[in-house]
């Protein structure tokens, strides 16, 4: 039963979900825990992985068992890590971590499951054989050396399906795991998912409780992602709370979606919610594929400053710490603060945004704390982030020649390209590459200096994409450290999914052919026509992962011309009272 005592809607409605999600776990029962945004989905995780922990911690240890959290960032990973104590009980890992650890040791059965996927085969052709080969998972870049082979990303998940048909492979995992808990289930692998609940959530008496827990509406990561999950076999647990946002963006979260009602912390809190368009605009309008329907840039800027000034006048303040805006696309971003370059170089935004590329880690993480550091005098500061192999200062020559690799990389930060920041940094050492990388630049220099006729196609597109790389201005790397470090009020609403803010103002506009939000409020309004249900979730989700940001106030901009449907909505879900034709 629920405490009585507890007076917050929202600490109730938690409460409820936790005896649920407890139950589900005493009873063997997979389960799939659904939390909307700001209901503290991470926290209910935790809080099951340490009731497992205090209960069934000791039959654990004897029978050398785990239970298995699957994340889908290495930075989740680290979190569970860090709010479980590092239990030894917890093995945290992402996706591909986690199922190479599983069939890493299975050598003979990856090799003979490799040329059934993707393009081994061809691979595997052209050297004869994989013959005795190690079979391995490194870089990410799928290749065929003298004694090994590396896999892709993609290829361990392929991998990883092929093994779980076997009948052995599956009790090896069941007897090392009877619980797995998939944190973001909605963005992990469909392929995975659908593995999960063949092999162990409809297979009757399965010795494997497994947990997904997300929200299928913050879904926006493409067709690869398992999205929302329909099994008869899961027992269905809503947490119906609301810890982020004051009572009317509750409200309107609620209108958007009133198949997961949420309870906010305080009611008697209040809020601030105002949605602009610019239907008032008279003038010409952009035309053409993903633009038709926006006002042209010069014009949007200028209802931009126009809302801004009325959000102002209502109190707002539009510094980075307390107010952020959300554009449409990285694209549109990333043309406002400078880093178009990168953005276009990577296909994947998390490559760059969660800094998974090794080289924007180091970048972000290293090379620019230690120049700002530098440049400001504090080298203590300086020192702290750098690699403990960097050879530090013992001596008067020391201190000359840091002054001079230091003044080089400084100017070289300003003037020079990514790639002379690398090749000056490999020959100084401050800050000193990470071995991963240092093995990538080996071997870009071994295939630069090899006759391109003897590449394969594999290693001509590595050689290709690192040079195009290598090409961009250093400036951009700066430009973009800073926008991920959020010393800029500007973000996208794909690069905030989690994220939480005072204030939120979100700017709707075209850009992407994915997109179309007029098209999205029409359609909520009119119904959904046959066929348009998957761009319809797409636009919905990224709308709703946009406006479940702020705990204070939020505002929405339409630069794009709005339907009297789109309007209708807009007053069902916001009040008509909210919503206000913007003029210039």
């Amino acid at each position: 039963m629920v405490n009585e005592e507890v007076t917050s809607p929202a600490e109730r409605a938690s409460l409820q979900a936790l005896q649920n999600l407890f139950s589900c776990i005493d009873n063997k029962k997979s389960f799939l825990f659904e939390a909307g945004a700001g209901a503290g989905k991470t926290y209910s995780l935790v809080e099951a992985l340490n009731y497992i922990i205090a209960d069934k911690g000791a039959s654990l240890m004897r029978n050398a068992q785990k239970v298995v959290c699957i994340t889908y960032t290495n930075v989740a990973k680290d979190e569970i890590f860090d709010r479980t104590d590092s239990n030894p009980l917890v093995v945290s890992e992402t996706i591909h971590s986690f199922c190479w650890s599983l069939m890493s040791r299975f050598q003979n059965d990856l090799r003979n499951f490799l040329p059934e996927i993707g393009k081994w085969k061809n691979r595997i052709e052209e050297v004869g054989s994989l013959g005795r080969r190690t079979i391995k998972y490194d870089l990410g870049y799928p290749k065929i050396e003298e004694s090994e082979a590396f896999l892709y990303h993609d290829d361990v998940v392929e991998l990883f399906n092929k093994f779980m048909e076997k009948k052995k492979f599956r009790q090896i995992v069941s007897q090392s795991f009877p619980y797995i808990f998939i944190d973001e289930y909605q963005d992990t692998s469909k392929k995975v998912a659908e593995a999960l609940l063949k092999h162990f959530v409809d297979e009757e008496n399965s010795a494997t409780v497994i947990g997904f827990f997300g929200d299928s509406w913050q879904t926006i990561f493409g067709s690869a992602s398992c999205g929302s999950i329909e099994n008869n076999n899961l027992e269905i647990i809503a947490k119906g709370a609301n810890f982020r946002s004051e009572r009317l963006i509750v409200e309107c979260l609620n209108k958007i979606r009133p198949e997961l009602p949420q309870s906010e912390k305080d009611p008697q809190s209040e809020g601030h919610i105002c949605v602009f368009h610019t239907n008032s605009w008279d003038g010409d309008r952009k035309t053409g594929g993903h633009w038709a329907g926006d006002l042209p840039d010069e014009t949007a800027a200028q209802f931009f400053n126009k809302a801004k000034e009325q959000l102002e006048n209502d109190g707002w303040e539009f510094s980075a710490e307390s107010t952020k805006v959300l554009m449409l696309t990285h694209n549109v971003l990333a043309d406002k603060q400078g880093y178009r370059s990168i953005t276009n170089h990577f296909s994947n935004t998390d490559k760059w945004l969660k800094k998974e590329d090794p080289y924007i880690a180091f970048f972000a993480d290293v090379v620019e704390p230690v120049s700002i550091a530098y440049k400001q005098k504090n080298y203590g500061e300086m020192f702290s982030a750098l690699d403990k192999r960097t050879p530090v200062i013992t001596s008067h020559s020391d201190k000359i020649s840091w002054a001079t690799d230091m003044g080089e990389l400084i100017h070289l930060r300003e003037e020079g390209s990514i790639g002379d920041v690398i090749d000056h940094l490999v020959k100084s050492k401050r800050p000193r590459l990470p071995d991963k990388l240092e093995k990538q630049e080996r071997r870009r220099k071994e295939l630069k200096e090899t006759d391109l006729s003897k590449l394969d196609d594999d290693e001509k597109r590595f050689l290709e994409k690192r040079n195009n790389f290598r090409s961009i201005p250093y400036k951009e790397v700066i430009s973009i450290s800073e926008f991920m470090a959020s010393k800029t009020p500007f973000a996208t609403k794909h690069g905030v999914k989690g994220d939480e803010f005072d204030n939120v103002m979100i700017v709707f506009g075209r850009g992407w052919n994915l997109y179309n939000f007029d098209n999205f409020l029409k359609w909520s309004e009119e119904g959904i026509p046959n066929g348009k249900e998957g761009s319809y979730e797409r636009n919905r989700n990224l709308f709703y992962v946009a406006c479940s940001r702020p705990k204070k106030r939020l505002a929405l901009l339409f630069t794009q011309k709005l339907s009297a449907s789109s309007i209708k909505t807009l007053e069902n879900w916001f009040q008509p009272e909210k919503v206000v034709s913007l003029s210039l």
